[in-house]
């Protein structure tokens, strides 16, 4: 890698998309964002927009069969802005992997041998490793003179001690299936994480924070000195809080009373758990904006719509009592992702009658909307309520340049 090499490119797969973004690590500073989706359908879109250049947001529709053919459009859009796969300037291609299991707990160099193991794990992430490994191998045809380097979901939860990661059944049938708790969402839990105990005005060894994040997908972690020794998701992203269209925690024998009861298979069941479960199972909505306005117009809809909300709200109750019991002293909660960041009535109804826990909101300062990290809480607090916006395409581009720059 030469001095003048300072850019990485964050391609994060999905089964039918590919995000994107050019970061110059000089400064941190986006250079080109984008998105291609429905590849494979008949028709697909990409959208670009140069920040670089200052230049307005670019749409294309189009066939494309694949990521090779997906990624060689957008190649082609970098090109066009002067920002192309064959710049000099290019230091590494970071991948979000979601599954690293136990052995990959760092940002790992690709190789053969890496790509492999990567592939052993498709069987207890089978939704989200193999559209990670196409946009891998995508990417290392297209370069492979260029570092690729994997940043896990799952690698900043490897610190979980055992007790926490083990589930309660037997150890030889666990071990032989890998079957344990290993949680998601890890870069985004890392970034904020830090960020919290930055916007405290301390290091991260001298925190203890609990994270939210709250998205579409959700999960909660307790940080401990910087290091995380819980976490609401486990053996796959569907257990812990409730989410947009997942449960989250439900009494296993939910399953096998569906299958023997109501007649249903196991791909039923999976995708009533995963897709039809959560808020939309609950209202029909898994949009917290609409799930508001529902609630607010009243009647009978709007009754069903405050039960999801209740339902939502106990459930994060529920891990911040927990998490405040396993870190011992907590210094902050914070609230981050599409919903934590965006949704004040949220964030307000999740404290709300947390006083004796030392936690509160301030409902001026909760009202207002930013971009930045900023606190909720009042002055006198003693714990620390923020809204902490994520940023896991910079922390993957940093956790890529810090290992190919060593």
């Amino acid at each position: 890698m030469t001095a003048t090499a300072t850019r990485v490119l964050v391609l994060n797969s999905g089964s039918s998309s590919l995000k994107y973004q050019l970061l110059d690590m000089h400064d941190g500073s986006r250079l080109a964002v984008g998105l291609v989706e429905r590849i494979g359908e008949e028709t697909s879109r990409l959208a670009h927009t140069p920040l670089a250049t200052g230049g307005a947001k670019r749409e294309t529709e189009g066939a494309m069969a694949d990521h090779d053919a997906a990624l060689k459009a957008v190649a082609a859009e970098l090109a066009a802005d002067g920002l192309g796969l064959d710049s000099p300037e290019l230091a590494a291609i970071g991948h979000r992997v979601v599954h690293g299991g136990l052995k990959f707990t760092e940002p790992t160099v690709i190789d053969d041998a890496v790509l492999t193991e990567i592939e052993r794990l498709v069987p207890v992430a089978p939704l989200h490793n193999p559209a990670n490994i196409t946009g891998i191998r995508t990417a290392r045809a297209l370069r492979p003179d260029l570092p690729q380097v994997a940043v896990f979901d799952t690698a900043f939860h490897t610190t979980m001690p055992e007790y926490a990661a083990r589930y309660a059944i037997d150890v030889e049938t666990a071990d032989a299936h890998r079957i344990r708790r290993y949680g998601f969402h890890g870069t985004s839990h890392a970034y904020v994480s830090r960020r919290t105990a930055a916007l405290l005005g301390k290091a991260p060894s001298e925190v203890n924070v609990i994270v939210l994040h709250l998205g579409n997908g959700a999960s909660a972690s307790a940080v401990a000195g910087g290091r995380c020794v819980d976490t609401s998701m486990g053996l796959t992203p569907l257990e812990g809080l409730v989410m947009g269209t997942r449960s989250g925690d439900i009494d296993p024998a939910v399953t096998f009373h569906l299958k023997r009861v109501a007649g249903m298979s196991e791909d039923e069941v999976d995708e009533l758990l995963n897709k039809k479960s959560g808020l939309i199972g609950l209202c029909g909505d898994n949009d917290m904006r609409e799930i508001r306005r529902r609630i607010e117009a009243g009647g009978e809809d709007g009754a069903r719509a405050r039960l999801a909300f209740d339902i939502y709200i106990h459930r994060l109750k529920k891990y911040l009592g927990a998490y405040t019991a396993v870190l011992g002293r907590v210094d902050a909660v914070a609230f981050t992702a599409g919903v934590g960041e965006n949704a004040a009535p949220v964030r307000e109804a999740a404290i709300a009658g947390l006083a004796e826990m030392g936690m509160s909101v301030d409902a001026d300062l909760n009202a207002v909307r930013s971009d930045e990290p900023r606190l909720i809480s009042p002055e006198d607090s003693r714990v620390a309520v923020a809204v902490v916006p994520t940023d896991e395409e910079l922390e993957i581009a940093q956790q890529t340049y810090a290992l190919v720059s060593a």
